[in-house]
């Protein structure tokens, strides 16, 4: 147990008490995917959700049309007022075309869709449905901040199950690539420029310092999917499309709210479920998109790459952290497999590359479609899946009970 603050204001769990905060006025957000179709651990975070009693809760519904309906149904059997709004019906891919916004299909682009609902309450917050642990205190530990003056926090847990680390991809890809940026070719403070970061924060004020490597290092996981913040600053928000949307929301973060304006707080414990390295949708996958958020947003912000010698400097940067690491787990009695933590690097290495075109999402404000034409046009696409001629050749109900796989 510590007590340490970070540039941006960090709350920590030293007690169990559970923080007053406006659930009241608050949506939630839990994108999800046909995986979790009555799943315990879903089940788990919408039954909690309950007791938590939230203003809204938005369901951003990645599914094909032969689930949406059963899923929609299953939804609705919790005591919340739950918006399903499922993604992928036909209507909304040609109101999304029709505005210039459609692309390529991920968790980004779900939440994205999911926020612009979410924007009628004062504070949104967001959060995965793949944990077991999940608590109520998540949604009041995350609101907290924003009803004591910021305009944004991120979660931050300690992912440590079965007797070893986890949270690979944050260990031994995130944190050693920016550190690796913030070092330099030369091994100094080469790449932190000064200069003013695009944007300005929520409440109109310039952020009070350009450096975003600072930023990005001050988040204890900087890729746990739970944040949360004020409305105003929920519209400001440009979204990356797929894996990268955590660290791509943090550039943002950085550029309407600052240091000042940020908070992190400790959620205890949590887990859920871990990917595989490689495959579909794997660890090396998600590194690509991480890396290209990231490099975006330190560009974005005045940040010099060197991406000939960044590869190298990076497994340096990961090679010191791993000694690290391996200390810390003979030192907890964990166990530690540190030449897989090396390969794993080495895959890591890969997707290091200059960014490709920016597909992000643009911010609400300035969005080319209205959230009320999304949620209409989302609605027709489940009435229709619900009620068409195929409704009665849908699977039937999975129910509240499920494996949890």
């Amino acid at each position: 147990m510590e007590y340490v603050q970070e540039r941006v204001t960090t709350l920590h769990a030293l007690t169990d008490h559970r923080p007053d905060a406006p659930t009241d006025r608050a949506a939630v957000v839990v994108p999800m995917t046909e995986r979790e179709y009555g799943t315990l651990a879903a089940e788990h975070v919408l039954s909690t959700l309950e007791a938590v009693d939230p203003a809204r809760v938005i369901v951003p519904l990645r599914a094909p049309a032969e689930r949406a309906g059963p899923f929609a149904d299953w939804l609705d059997g919790f005591d919340l007022e739950v918006e399903t709004l499922w993604c992928d019906g036909p209507r909304l891919a040609d109101l999304l075309a029709d505005a210039g916004v459609d692309g390529d299909r991920g968790k980004g682009r779900d939440v994205w869709l999911g926020l612009g609902r979410a924007l009628a309450e004062d504070f949104v917050v967001v959060h995965d449905a793949d944990t077991r642990t999940y608590s109520p205190s998540f949604v009041t530990r995350l609101l907290f901040p924003l009803a004591h003056g910021h305009d944004f926090s991120k979660g931050y847990y300690a992912r440590v199950e079965d007797d070893a680390l986890y949270g690979r991809l944050f260990r031994l890809f995130f944190r050693p690539l920016v550190r690796a940026l913030a070092e330099g070719p030369e091994g100094g403070q080469g790449n932190r420029l000064e200069g003013r970061p695009r944007g300005r924060t929520a409440g109109g004020d310039d952020p009070p310092d350009s450096d975003v490597l600072g930023y990005l290092e001050s988040f204890r996981y900087a890729l746990a999917g739970e944040f949360a913040a004020t409305s105003e600053l929920i519209g400001r928000l440009r979204l990356q499309r797929g894996w990268g949307l955590e660290v791509g929301t943090l550039g943002e973060a950085f550029a309407h709210a600052g240091f000042a304006g940020s908070a992190q707080v400790d959620l205890g414990r949590y887990e859920h479920d871990h990917r595989s390295v490689e495959g579909p949708t794997g660890l090396a996958d998600m590194s690509e998109a991480v890396a290209a958020a990231t490099l975006r947003a330190v560009e974005d912000h005045g940040v010099d790459v060197d991406y000939g010698s960044l590869p190298d400097r990076y497994r340096e940067a990961a090679d010191r952290l791993i000694r690290g690491y391996e200390t810390d787990a003979a030192f907890n009695g964990l166990t530690y497999d540190r030449e897989g933590e090396r390969e794993q690097v080495a895959t890591y290495a890969d997707a290091i590359a200059k960014p490709g075109p920016d597909t992000r999402l643009p911010p609400w404000n300035d969005a080319p479609v209205s959230p009320a034409a999304v949620a209409a046009a989302a609605r027709e696409d489940l009435a229709a899946v619900r009620d068409g001629p195929d409704a009665t050749n849908a699977p039937g109900r999975i129910g509240r009970r499920g494996n949890d796989d």
